[in-house]
């Protein structure tokens, strides 16, 4: 069993490298129309492709800043569910709440996902600093809703960039953080 953290951060960076590199946006990426159509994989496949080397690379800078960051909330089996449940949550997010997002690619919903966990597990240790993490990125994301993304991100990326995604990432953040904490209420009740 890989009990290593950044194994599976290493992992998740290879797997975007590789399909970055293999140019599978066609058969991979999330496209509404060919996820009503049946392509239920590219709910999840989506948030590993990326449209440039720029958005490869602050995406995969991204992950590991957060990991690294809030280490201490992160073992690999965390970081793989919650990559996998993050992940899935943004393409299901997506196809029902933003109809009108047809095409979607990359890591940023789910890190801001993966931010919000850390930062409300940053709290529940007692640490200060979780609640100025929490505070900044609920304000990023409701900027964002308002007034759109910075248009030097837009360039950098060659596309627009999905704020839909990191509100989606926000908000199944804090879903898997519910979960989480109804399962240890769950399991302290029952005495597991």
């Amino acid at each position: 069993m890989v009990k290593n953290r950044y194994f599976v951060v290493t992992l998740i960076s290879l797997l975007c490298i590789l399909l970055f590199s293999l140019g599978l946006d066609d058969a991979l990426a999330y496209r509404r129309d060919n996820i009503l159509e049946g392509q239920w994989w590219r709910l999840l496949s989506g948030n590993f492709l990326h449209t440039n080397i720029w958005h490869l690379a602050m995406n995969l800078a991204g992950l590991w800043v957060i990991v690294l960051l809030f280490e201490q909330h992160y073992s690999a089996k965390t970081v793989a569910l919650l990559v996998l449940s993050l992940g899935l949550m943004q393409g299901f997010g997506l196809l029902i709440f933003f109809p009108n997002t047809l095409g979607y690619v990359g890591l940023s919903g789910l890190l801001h996902g993966l931010f919000v966990y850390g930062a409300v597990q940053d709290i529940c240790k007692g640490l200060k600093m979780g609640y100025l993490l929490t505070l900044g990125v609920i304000l990023k994301v409701t900027y964002e809703q308002s007034f759109g993304a910075s248009q030097e991100v837009t360039s950098l990326i060659g596309a627009r960039v999905a704020t839909e995604a990191h509100l989606i990432g926000v908000v199944s953040g804090f879903i898997c953080l519910a979960c989480v904490f109804g399962f240890n209420q769950l399991k302290s009740i029952r005495g597991c």
